[in-house]
């Protein structure tokens, strides 16, 4: 397979992201309809982290019984993986954290600047454009943590095709695929709270945060194998995954009741395994 052929296999598995974007841009929705979107996502997103925690420790684990059991492999190859992969899920977790907490301070900064030479109301913009777009921000957010996530996949389909294991890789890409398109809805669910539809521009930004990892892990994993690199961005996509789980959950809270958010919760599991089951019956 030519490089051509393994680097649009990728951008194909990234691309059907865009497919639940458009979501964002329907309006007019009742309350216990955006609480029920936010939901699905949250639902969405908690598969994600729990299959994502799974492929990051299946490294560690073999490392440790190759050490502990085996007796192939090495103590210092185990303790490698599981600090990288630990480290991955700090900075996941709390860069984002520390991240947010910024954000705010820099809000309140700025609104407690006085008039100077300046206009108040060149001041109270910044403030405002600041305080006014937390779905946005939390999209961005989501986007991110699923582009590690994809970066790690693209990994994976990369070095499948450059093994030569031309089936496993065209799976890969079918199984992908479809768990990207139910991730492009989990990213835009916070925009379904805003007034104001988010322009196209921006969902095509979201999309290629999201997707286009894939396209670039998949560049780079035809070129070189790194289970290393892939627990680290494995950790780093748990981790920011966790936390943006962490914001829907509190949003969704405030929007609707606890059976809304229950049956979300449930339809958004059951469609994350339900694409993973897939990947298992086609034998990926």
């Amino acid at each position: 397979m030519s490089q051509g052929q393994i680097l649009a296999l990728g951008a194909i598995a990234g691309l059907t992201i865009f497919l639940g974007l458009p979501v964002a841009r329907l309006r007019h929705l009742s309350a216990r309809t955006r609480a029920l979107l936010n939901a699905i996502a949250t639902g969405v997103l908690l598969f994600l982290f729990w299959d994502i925690l799974a492929q990051a420790v299946e490294p560690v684990e073999g490392a440790l019984t190759a050490a502990a059991v085996d007796g192939t492999g090495s103590w210092g190859r185990f303790a490698a993986l599981a600090a990288v992969g630990a480290c991955g899920l700090t900075v996941g977790l709390g860069g984002l954290v520390l991240y947010e907490r910024r954000m705010i301070g820099r809000a309140k900064r700025i609104s407690m600047i006085g008039p100077g030479a300046a206009s108040v109301a060149e001041f109270e913009r910044p403030a405002r454009a600041l305080a006014s777009s937390p779905a946005r921000m939390l999209a961005l957010l989501i986007a991110t943590g699923i582009g590690l996530h994809n970066f790690a996949e693209g990994l994976a389909i990369g070095q499948a095709a450059a093994s030569d294991e031309i089936a496993l890789a065209l799976l890969l890409v079918i199984g992908f695929g479809l768990h990207n398109a139910t991730e492009g809805f989990g990213i835009v669910a916070p925009l379904a709270s805003e007034e104001k539809r988010p322009s196209w521009g921006f969902l095509a930004l979201l999309g290629l945060i999201g997707g286009g990892p894939t396209f670039v892990g998949t560049l780079i994993g035809q070129a070189f194998v790194s289970e290393m690199l892939s627990v680290v961005f494995l950790g780093l996509a748990a981790g920011s995954i966790l936390y943006v789980v962490m914001e829907l959950l509190n949003a969704g809270r405030k929007l609707g009741s606890k059976e809304i958010l229950v049956t979300g919760l449930l339809i958004g599991l059951f469609a994350g395994f339900a694409t993973d089951f897939v990947l298992v019956a086609a034998g990926a």
